[in-house]
């Protein structure tokens, strides 16, 4: 592909995560977008158990019964001649370690809230990442089907807990049953939620003053007069559009709408595609930048996922891509390990189907066939490039389970899969310096219980865990360790990598071992 043309697919990429706090509506308004796309016919509800019409991006059996995502999934398709990859991450807090990695691979965000609750404490968290990075943030006010509260409240929320500058995009004629439509103050119309009540119209155009026309029926909805005062009210007092604050990270657009409805949903789409930023340059751990049009390909590892096709058992690692054009059947070289790697089964994603591809650009996420070759964190890159993106964020557990094997006969599919699991980034794995025993740390309970059904149903290994509660692990260099420092109160262990921690079991304990050995340094991942 000479430079022109990869200029040009490059700039009709758009890849973006959704992000917000479970249950605000993030993996049906996801479905939405995917209907609208035409990647599918029709769209999935996690509500739709007895009917088993799951959604399509929460493809894991748990997420099914569970009604809710715990796994980062990928899903590609076109719309107004932009390629589109969405990536919907988990939204429970116990898999936030999915999400920041995935938040790595982005250009953008849209920040899905509840319109009944507001500003939750995950979508808080989430939010500082994003902010941190400086990713562009999108906001889609959801659930307007329902009653929920005001919206100037909503955005003064926005504005003082995430310290960030609203701008409305659109705003809602009513809420709940009194829901007319949104009036679109960026495409200057009134979008209607229920066209069958005025002869089928779905939008009205706005005269020069903002009005519809006098004769409309709407016109003597109070809801429709109060919905203009508030959009007078935050023209006049509020910040205006400012598409550079919003590449910068610092205003965040704001959209009204009903995911479940599929209202506002499609306005939404066609108005973030307009603004939200094409692929990027990525940082490197010199601290220099890989411009997405150079021509030699690279890109990084932000997840691993095993058995995503139950009938294979099969391993996919997910790279970003940064620069460059992936062709398939190319060589590129593994950075840390400096082997020569050909990319020949490589495929892009609706959720779990996939298939093979020939050809992807910068901000294509694909998906690599791996036997066990790549890990979490891994940079690829073509010919003379020579580097590595920088590290992505590893947080340290705070709960631990000791884990055995309920049938010693199976112990091969036990060792198989606690180590395809951990190589997926989900849990972590140690084990005791004395005994070899396998200790697993999660951030939270939740990666426990997904870690035990997927080990049941994935690797027909049943599983014994015994609680170690809340410890504290801190790493230190290898050559300060001692044996002799072992104790019920500080445990020593190994990670993954052979480098020695310490599981404290409490603060007093790491600083009754801090006074004693004041030469050796304790180490946290983040």
């Amino acid at each position: 592909m000479d430079k022109q043309a990869l200029k040009k697919e490059v700039d009709r990429r758009r890849t973006f995560a959704i992000i917000s706090h479970p249950d605000a509506g993030k993996t049906t308004i996801t479905e939405q977008l995917l209907l609208f796309g035409g990647a599918i016919r029709q769209a999935g509800t996690v509500k739709g158990k007895k009917t088993g019409n799951f959604a399509k991006s929460d493809w894991m059996d748990i997420e099914k019964q569970r009604g809710i995502s715990v796994t980062s999934s990928v899903m590609q398709f076109d719309y107004d001649d932009k390629r589109v990859n969405i990536l919907d991450t988990p939204g429970h807090e116990d898999f936030s370690e999915d999400t920041y990695r995935t938040l790595m691979a982005v250009d953008s965000a849209v920040m899905v809230i509840d319109s009944a609750k507001g500003i939750e404490a995950q979508t808080k968290k989430l939010f500082k990442v994003v902010k941190q990075r400086g990713i562009p943030i999108f906001t889609f006010i959801n659930k307007m089907d329902r009653d929920g509260r005001e919206p100037l409240e909503l955005l003064e929320e926005l504005e003082d807990l995430l310290d960030i500058e609203s701008y409305p995009m659109n705003w809602p004629i009513g809420m709940g049953r009194g829901l007319e439509g949104i009036y679109d103050i960026h495409n200057q119309r009134v979008e209607l939620s229920h066209p069958e009540n005025y002869d089928g119209q779905r939008f009205l155009s706005l005269d020069e003053k903002g009005d519809i026309a006098s004769d409309h029926p709407l016109r003597q909805n109070s809801v429709y007069q109060q919905a203009l005062e508030n959009v007078e009210l935050v023209q006049e007092a509020g910040d205006d559009f400012d598409l550079e604050k919003v590449e910068q990270g610092n205003q965040t657009p704001v959209f009204f709408g009903s995911a479940l409805t599929n209202f506002g949903v499609q306005t939404f789409l066609e108005t973030f595609l307009e603004y939200a930023p094409e692929p990027h340059a990525h940082k490197t751990k010199d601290e220099e930048k890989v411009d997405p049009y150079e021509e030699e390909f690279s890109g990084f590892v932000f997840k691993i996922q095993a058995n995503m096709n139950p009938a294979h058992r099969d391993r996919i690692a997910f790279l970003r891509i940064c620069s460059g054009t992936f062709n398939r059947g190319m060589e590129v070289t593994l950075e840390r390990t400096g082997k020569k790697m050909k990319l020949s089964n490589v495929t892009q994603f609706m959720a779990e189907a996939r298939e093979n591809i020939q050809e992807a650009v910068a901000g294509d996420i694909i998906g690599i066939y791996d036997t066990g070759n790549y890990q979490v964190g891994d940079t690829l890159y073509e010919g003379k490039l020579k580097i590595a993106y920088e590290e992505l964020p590893a947080f340290t557990p705070e709960l631990f389970m000791q884990v055995n094997a309920k049938n010693v006969m199976k112990q091969k599919s036990f060792y198989k899969g606690i180590h395809q699991l951990v190589q997926e980034g989900a849990i972590q794995l140690y084990q005791t310096y004395m005994t070899d025993d396998f200790i697993i740390g999660a951030v939270g309970q939740l990666q426990f219980e997904v870690f035990q059904y997927r080990m049941k149903n994935e690797y027909n290994s049943e599983v014994v865990m015994k609680p170690l509660g809340h410890k504290i692990a801190r790493w230190i260099d290898p050559a300060d360790l001692d044996e002799n420092m072992h104790s019920s109160r500080n445990i020593l262990a190994k990670d993954r990598f052979g480098q020695p921690l310490f599981l404290f079991e409490n603060e007093f304990a790491m600083r009754w071992f801090a006074d004693k050995y004041p030469n050796v340094e304790l180490k946290s991942l983040l």
